[in-house]
């Protein structure tokens, strides 16, 4: 019979590495953006989202808070950090326009959190409240990122083009959201990871079957109509804890 606290402790750690992959994988346009030295038309809101995600995981994961969830700790403080330096970056090469909206929504996340923070600590008392208050709004925020490619999956029906899907985003989607669903069940249940992930590995799903659909299909919108659409970069957010397109 397998110890159930060490099959957890697998799950949670493979999760991990899919996440730290999905954390990494805008690095290439970031670094695209100090090549170039210019953000050109990229937005910095995905990450502005995530930013807000992983504090509110971190926040979860601590022991005051919702004990025995280590490995939702570690990974959301790896996206954080993440998120910081790419939304460096941005600031850095981002015209006075950029800069000042990433101060303002940085400001206005850290007076959020700050506000929630202070009123589980000093209003709620043991870890059941707190985790009820934070696990709900951190359920809240993931979820938005993962039904944020609902806009891309509503393109690849309309033109009957993958073009703006990436597979392997899409796989590590759902790879993702079902191993933080798997890590959930596994006692001691955590249903606040489980609602987000579950809806994470369910839309993970629906990408896929919709590539496979639609992969071999071409449109000829995707030589005459999107000539002019540029993505402005993707990011999955998930991750237990957190993913965002």
């Amino acid at each position: 019979m397998v110890n159930p606290a060490i099959a957890r402790n697998v799950v949670g750690i493979i999760g991990n590495v899919i996440s730290f992959g999905l954390f990494f994988s805008p690095a290439p346009t970031f670094y695209g953006i100090v090549k170039k030295k210019s953000v050109e038309e990229f937005k910095p809101d995905p990450y502005l989202a995530t930013v807000l995600n992983c504090a509110f995981w971190v926040f979860y994961g601590m022991p005051f808070v919702h004990p025995n969830s280590i490995l939702v700790l570690t990974i959301n403080s790896v996206g954080l950090v993440f998120e910081f330096f790419y939304l460096t970056i941005y600031y850095i090469y981002a015209t006075n326009k950029g800069r000042k909206k990433v101060l303002i929504f940085l400001l206005i996340e850290l007076i959020f959190f700050a506000a929630v923070a202070l009123v589980t600590m000093l209003a709620l008392h043991g870890t059941k409240k707190r985790s009820l208050v934070v696990g709900i709004l951190s359920d809240i925020f993931n979820v938005m990122m993962y039904v944020s490619p609902l806009t891309v999956m509503a393109k690849v029906i309309k033109t009957k083009s993958v073009k703006y899907m990436p597979f392997w985003l899409s796989v590590a989607n759902f790879l993702n959201g079902l191993c933080w669903t798997t890590y959930a069940l596994i006692h001691p249940f955590d249903l606040y990871v489980l609602i987000s992930n579950g809806i994470g590995a369910i839309s993970g799903l629906v990408q896929l079957l919709l590539y496979a659909c639609y992969c071999s299909c071409k449109s000829e919108k995707d030589d005459d109509g999107d000539h002019d659409l540029k993505p402005a970069g993707v990011q999955l957010s998930n991750i237990n804890g957190t993913v965002a397109v």
